[in-house]
């Protein structure tokens, strides 16, 4: 049985996450709060810590074999409790560490991930004698799958907001230049990334790969866009941005699809949605959502959701 902290845990994204490690029975899960939780789900144990000082971190770490981290760290406060929390790790002797990541290529260029790179670039720099003190995996499985589900994820507790292809409402932004809207994503269903999570605990013989990325499928603007037509039907209101523009942080575009995110306060949602869609369709074409799919190669009987698969059944039914 392999024994886990979590920090971050409690958050809506680690909750889903858990959910296959948690069901396999196999693992002692242990989530750090920075308060008393306002409820409790069982089989989970929790203990309250202080971000701000590694060596209290590091005694409540004394005895675990991975951390995982789902701590926001879009600001500096955030960065710098992740940093606390791998020091911590080192002192106490963690064999493992997975940082706060769950999303797109290490060094992506997209502003509101700067910190998941400096964290990784931190990871790299804890060598004795050329070899890292602590083994550490960015899982990085792209998209999400569900998101193009919204309002309607198969996994039902998943916050979800509609994406620049929205299936709910027919609309779409796509690029002028035709070759970038055949850029390759990568998008996995949330319970793939969830029982890749429960395979890659189990599997203490083999080190985790450093950047460990996981395709469910392999897609594009276009693809998706083909998808949202054949499945849903209907006239789609398509909108066509220029690159230039979006180089610039420029959306030329009536429709905006609103974002909602516990990390960015409610108030500014409707400001950052058009940041979000900028900084999305800029890391199309800087391949960011591209992944690698050391995961897939790692565990190749696993057989994960395919695109059109899923979509099919989220939609089956909906108007």
């Amino acid at each position: 049985m392999v024994k886990i902290a979590v920090a971050g845990g409690t958050g809506n994204v680690a909750t889903n996450l858990l959910r296959a490690p948690l069901a396999s029975g196999k693992h002692d899960i242990t989530i750090l709060t920075r308060r008393a939780p306002t409820s409790i789900t069982p089989g989970i144990s929790y203990k309250i810590v202080d971000y701000s000082s590694v060596d209290s971190l590091a005694e409540a770490l004394e005895g675990f074999e991975v951390v995982l981290s789902f701590l926001i760290v879009m600001d500096e406060a955030g960065f710098t409790a992740q940093k606390n929390l791998i020091d911590a790790a080192v002192l106490a002797n963690v064999p493992r560490f997975s940082p706060s990541e769950w999303a797109v290529k290490t060094q992506s260029g997209i502003p509101s991930y700067v910190n998941k790179d400096r964290t990784m670039e931190y990871l790299a720099t804890l060598k004795i004698g050329g070899k890292s003190v602590i083994e550490y995996c960015a899982f990085q499985p792209s998209i999400f799958m569900d998101y193009f589900a919204h309002p309607h994820p198969l996994s039902p507790t998943l916050h979800t907001w509609p994406f620049f292809v929205d299936f709910e409402t027919r609309r779409a932004i796509v690029f002028e230049e035709e070759e970038l809207n055949d850029r390759p994503i990568v998008v996995t269903a949330i319970s793939d990334i969830s029982d890749v999570l429960d395979l890659a605990l189990e599997d203490e013989a083999r080190a985790w790969p450093t950047e460990g990325g996981m395709q469910g499928a392999r897609t594009s603007i276009n693809g998706l866009l083909a998808l949202g037509k054949e499945i849903r039907g209907g006239e789609w209101s398509v909108t066509r941005v220029k690159k230039g523009d979006i180089e610039k942080g420029v959306l030329d575009s009536e429709w905006v699809p609103q974002f909602s995110h516990p990390a960015v306060p409610e108030e500014a949602w409707k400001s950052f949605s058009t940041q979000f869609v900028v900084m999305f369709l800029q890391a199309v074409y800087g391949g960011a959502w591209d992944v690698n799919d050391e995961w897939n190669k790692r565990f190749p009987e696993y057989k994960f959701t395919g695109l059109e698969e899923y979509l099919r059944k989220a939609w089956e039914g909906k108007a």
